[in-house]
């Protein structure tokens, strides 16, 4: 669930990318279409927003900005922590090759 962390209210135009530059500025740069490259970012609104880290900062629909927490990971993080942990715990965890795990269903 995201978090206002302070009103803007900027009002967008199409064809732009709005988005919370290093500085915590609002800045636009218009997007790549058809064959065209996009341009240099501009500065919207000066508004000097402190970045936390672990955080997605964001321009909402209402123009204002907001934050939501960063989620990190995902499926194959979760595996290799659980493998990790199995390997800690004594398990032994046994990776096949591929000429291995071919053999099995053959008949010679």
């Amino acid at each position: 669930m995201a978090e206002k962390v302070q009103k803007v209210g900027v009002k967008r135009e199409s064809g732009y990318l709005y988005f919370i530059d290093k500085q915590g500025d609002v800045s636009r740069a218009l997007m790549a279409r058809g064959g065209k490259k996009g341009g240099k970012p501009s500065k919207v609104t000066k508004v000097g927003v402190r970045k936390e880290k672990g955080f997605l900062y964001f321009i909402d629909k209402q123009g204002d900005i907001a934050r939501s927490v960063m989620s990190r990971g995902g499926k194959k993080q979760a595996k290799k922590a659980v493998k990790k942990i199995d390997n800690e715990a004594g398990k032994k965890v046994v990776k096949k090759t591929a000429n291995e795990a071919g053999k099995k269903g053959k008949k010679k």
